[in-house]
Parts: structure tokens; C-alpha cells; sequence
């Protein structure tokens, strides 16, 4: 399970680090190891039981590089794309609303868009956390690349962790349409980025 953000204590309460927020949830949920610094990104490892061990990872490539650190993993690993779950924000849904995908196209997101072009595919689970929409007059990277300027949005996203974190866990043991169907919710226009 693979969370999209960017490295630096200047990134780590900005929207576009939602992902690594989630990482963490999982990291306490599952009482996983604690995080190991390797070439291209943090690790911890939990072990779930009738799963297995999953890898949680923090890429440290940046959120445009982010699909060299996925590549190397999913080759170092052998990993099948059935089991990869990548996570990231979105900014065409309101703050904390998820979407479980189980592939689709990166849309406007940098860090998606890296990823396909480093798998050469689309076909990779995917899960969005809604972040807020840009407001006019926004540029979308000044938007992700801030923190939440309104608490209840920030609040939003944090009460929806935990949430999440049972649906990763529902991804990691019956797969990404069960989990699409269970976790999946509509509180916005459902335009998504996909």
C-alpha cells in the first residue's frame, strides 16, 4: 500500500499528503513496525492476519516522481497489480470524501500520472481523499501544496482515517470491488478526477 506525498516536515500538513496520513492511520491500526528509511522511500511492515505482511510506503521521490519509487517496488517484489493500492489526494471531491477505483485514468493528478507512466499501465487499485474543490483564482498546486485553511475541512479528512483505514483493510483481504462497494460514498458531485 503505497501513500502519495512528499518528503519534508514543510509538506507534512499540506492536502497533498493526505496519502502519507493514511499510511500512518495503518501504521498505529495494525501496530506495524516502526518506519525504516530506504533509497526511495520510508517502510513499515505490518502483519495482518490471513493476509500476510503488507508494506506500507512513503515514497520520498516526490509526488510528480512518485511512479520510480512504485516501479522499483513492484519489480524489487515481483508484485502482482492486483496487490498495489496506491493513495492520494483529490481535488474534485469535498475534504474527506473517499473513492476506492479499481483503475482509470490519472486524470489531472501529477502523482497518478507518474505512476502510469511507470507502470505503462492504468490498471492499478487507486484510492482518492477528497481534499476540496480549488477555489477561482487558485492554481491547483498552490491548493495541494497548502495546508487546510479551514478547520472543518482539515477535520473532515481526519475523521474519515479511520474509516478508510477499515477499508484498506476490507482491499487487503477481499479485494478492491468489495471494498469500492462498502466504502465508497457520494457526499459531493461525483466528478471525480478518474
Amino acid at each position: 500500500m503505497v501513500g502519495l506525498g512528499n518528503p519534508g516536515a514543510r509538506y507534512d500538513a499540506t492536502r497533498h499528503n493526505v496519502g502519507w496520513w493514511l499510511v500512518d492511520q495503518l501504521k498505529r491500526r495494525w501496530s506495524a513496525k516502526p518506519f525504516q528509511q530506504e533509497d526511495l522511500w520510508y517502510r513499515s511492515i505490518a502483519e495482518l492476519e490471513g493476509v500476510g505482511d503488507i508494506w506500507l510506503i512513503k515514497p520520498t521521490t516526490y509526488m510528480n516522481r512518485s511512479g520510480i519509487a512504485v516501479r522499483v517496488l513492484v519489480e524489487s517484489l515481483d508484485l502482482d497489480l492486483d496487490d498495489l493500492l496506491v493513495v492520494v489526494d483529490d481535488t474534485a471531491l469535498d475534504s474527506g470524501q473517499p473513492r476506492f477505483r479499481a483503475r482509470g485514468s490519472a486524470g489531472s493528478h501529477n502523482g497518478l500520472q507518474s505512476v502510469e507512466e511507470a507502470l505503462d499501465t492504468q490498471d492499478y487499485a487507486r484510492l482518492r481523499i477528497g481534499v476540496g474543490v480549488v477555489p477561482p483564482g487558485v492554481s491547483r498546486s498552490d491548493w495541494v501544496l497548502s495546508e487546510f485553511d479551514d478547520p472543518a475541512d482539515e477535520d473532515a479528512v481526519l475523521e474519515v482515517l479511520p474509516h478508510l483505514a477499515e477499508g484498506v483493510e476490507v482491499w487487503a483481504r477481499e479485494g478492491i470491488e468489495i471494498a469500492m462497494n462498502r466504502y465508497n460514498m457520494s457526499r459531493s458531485s461525483d466528478s471525480s478526477e478518474d
